[in-house]
């Protein structure tokens, strides 16, 4: 398909999923892109930074914002996170408000509908994982977020059925404006493969260590060399704030990095489509939830 901007009939824009922590963000953007460019945890908090994704649907290209999970902040990196999800959200040419369909209207979805009134920010509701609750329930749910905002459509979806979903992405592409693509077709992503990498073996310390090492940890891609037999190599340093936590990642006898090492590996040979040589080192930093540097180096701060 033509993309340039002679092409006639041709959408383009930006959409922002925003939501409380834990509403289903990321698998619904993986589900919508139709391919893995956000963890999934079943921790809240795991996306730190605006990923996008891009998705096409008939003569639309969707450029997708997953957003970190709004809340209430504290540290640096709290406030950070809260602020890149809103930033998401003020660029965007449409924002998706995502909630848990069992929680409702409760004070974390008030707050964030009363900041869309601020910004009057064109909306639609998608009220998640409604197979886990009663369609009565459902109506009543939807009646509650539509007395307090406008939205433009509402949805009763799954992101882990798929159930509405494609009801949702049909309506997310009709609403972006015209205009050219600014994607090639064949690209799901434009999030650097070097960051996607960390977050996939950031993934895998959640799923392991989801007790021991709460969100103290961070990972950092520190160098990505090509291999003459087209493998790449990959160095990763997984940042932790204190010794004990250090000693937890890497387990007896080294056995719990070599565990996590291999399943990131197994996971990133999977999406490069080649072999991966990964090596996984541990450093402590101490306080690096605030140091700024950090939170640049994540795309949460310019």
């Amino acid at each position: 398909m033509n993309t340039t901007a002679e092409a006639g009939g041709l959408r383009c824009g930006f959409c922002a999923i925003i939501g409380p922590p834990n509403a289903g963000k990321s698998t619904l953007v993986n589900l919508l892109a139709g391919t893995k460019v956000s963890i999934v945890s079943h921790k809240v908090q795991t996306t730190r930074s605006r990923l996008r994704a891009i998705f096409i649907e008939a003569s639309s290209q969707v450029i997708l914002v997953d957003t970190p999970g709004i809340f209430s902040p504290n540290r640096k990196l709290d406030k950070a996170m809260v602020e890149a999800a809103w930033a998401g959200s003020a660029e965007a040419d449409l924002t998706v408000l995502l909630i848990d369909a069992r929680l409702g209207l409760n004070e974390e979805a008030s707050a964030i509908l009363a900041q869309l009134k601020k910004l009057q920010k064109r909306a639609m509701l998608a009220l998640n994982k409604a197979d886990l609750v009663r369609p009565e329930v459902l109506l009543k749910r939807a009646k509650e977020f539509s007395e307090v905002y406008d939205f433009s459509h509402t949805f009763m979806i799954s992101a882990t059925t798929r159930s509405g979903v494609a009801d949702l992405r049909k309506s997310i592409a009709q609403a972006m404006p015209e205009g050219p693509w600014l994607y090639p077709a064949d690209q799901a992503a434009d999030v650097q493969m070097r960051f996607l990498a960390s977050e996939v073996t950031r993934e895998k310390i959640y799923e392991r260590l989801h007790e021991e090492l709460p969100y103290a940890s961070t990972v950092e891609t520190e160098a990505w060399e090509e291999q003459r037999d087209g493998s790449v190599k990959i160095n990763q340093v997984i940042y932790v704030q204190r010794d004990s936590q250090k000693a937890i990642v890497l387990g007896r006898g080294g056995q719990m990095i070599k565990q996590l090492g291999q399943m990131a590996r197994k996971e990133l040979e999977q999406m490069l489509e080649r072999r991966v040589h990964l090596l996984l080192f541990v450093k402590v930093r101490d306080n690096w939830m605030d140091d700024p540097a950090r939170l640049r180096m994540m795309g949460l701060l310019e």
